[in-house]
């Protein structure tokens, strides 16, 4: 089974969109694996956002990501990473297909509500940022005698 990262960002966390952002996934038969609520610091957002630094964004992204909370989530399922990027739609809303998360959530291309890993490296970089091994639950481990 496929994992992935979900970040459910502060805009949608502020607007109190959380319950239904989550259930479009359960409602796709993903299964939630591990969640969190977490307030993302500088340290953590420039791991989560390596690849960003730099640019001319960056400061403004971290800005918004550290503006309050967030809700981590490591969904699995079969293809997991790109069910939930098709129910994500596109970054920016107006070009996001009608139903979507962020068609229906995000205000614009920046404050677009949720974030998703997008391939297999990229999921297992970004879960390590925000959970330890202990955190997800894995139906096939079991407690030593």
């Amino acid at each position: 089974m496929e994992k992935t990262l979900v970040l459910i960002k502060p805009d949608a966390f502020s607007k109190h969109h959380v319950g239904d952002i989550i259930k479009r996934y359960e409602e796709e038969g993903l299964r939630i694996v591990a969640m969190k609520e977490v307030k993302m610091d500088e340290h953590l957002a420039s791991l989560h956002y390596e690849e960003h630094i730099g640019r001319p964004y960056y400061g403004d992204l971290v800005g918004f990501m550290t503006s309050g909370p967030i809700l981590a989530m490591v969904l699995e399922g079969e293809d997991a990473i790109t069910r939930v990027r098709r129910l994500n739609g596109k970054t920016n809303p107006k070009d996001a297909e009608e139903g979507t998360i962020r068609k229906l959530y995000a205000a614009n291309g920046s404050r677009n509500a949720v974030h998703a890993s997008d391939s297999p490296e990229s999921a297992a970089r970004e879960i390590k940022n925000f959970f330890s091994a202990m955190e997800i639950f894995d139906e096939t481990y079991t407690i030593p005698d």
